[in-house]
């Protein structure tokens, strides 16, 4: 499965499902602003500077988690004899309250560490508004998250099913909204069950 799904399933589920199971997608302007910083990303050609070698739009997977993807920057950080990669995500926008972008890197230094053989302790998010780095530490309860998610994200997958509508502020943000209609659907589902209701209460017992 996409590595970005982890971070669509933590914003929100049903999200994830719309894209990945329904194959369901809509542009707007911060998606086309976050595509375009990826795409200048990836694009760059792969740099040194001293101790460190910065590869651009390296492709990733894990066995083990059974992600694959594409790191917008690793760096490999000389130390000693071995070349430490440190995964560096771009994002558009600034640090957000929950921890979807963190398991994102997360999961992209398990992948680093399954095809290196090396631990990778830490990484880094830029984020475009604030022009700074964030760095993370990938810690045992990050990595414990981060493999949650992706056994969740492959249930979901498996399953074929998108999960129901559950409006919140955040579903503002999202470029899925008009194909979502959460606020229609919960509706719609509340007045569902109601009827249901009446319709066994109507029945009385057997």
């Amino acid at each position: 499965m996409p590595l970005s799904a982890l971070q669509h399933y933590l914003f929100c589920p049903r999200q994830c499902a719309l894209i990945h199971v329904e194959q369901v997608w809509a542009e707007d302007g911060a998606t086309a602003e976050g595509r375009l910083m990826h795409e200048r990303v990836d694009s760059g050609r792969p740099d040194r500077r001293a101790g460190v070698r910065t590869v651009r739009g390296m492709v990733i997977r894990s066995l083990e988690l059974g992600v694959a993807g594409k790191a917008d920057a690793v760096e490999f950080h000389r130390e000693g004899a071995e070349s430490v990669p440190y995964p560096v995500e771009y994002k558009r926008g600034r640090p957000k309250a929950h921890r979807a972008d963190e398991v994102q890197l997360c999961a992209q230094a398990l992948c680093l560490e399954e095809m290196f053989g090396v631990p990778v302790p830490a990484g880094a998010l830029f984020y475009g508004e604030t022009r700074r780095r964030l760095a993370v530490d990938f810690t045992p309860e990050l990595r414990r998250v981060t493999a949650d998610a992706a056994h969740a994200v492959r249930a979901m997958l498996a399953s074929g099913q998108t999960p129901a509508p559950h409006y919140t502020p955040a579903c503002k943000q999202c470029s899925l909204q008009d194909l979502c209609v959460p606020r229609v659907v919960e509706k719609a589902s509340h007045v569902g069950a109601w009827l249901a209701r009446q319709i066994d209460a109507s029945l009385g017992p057997e």
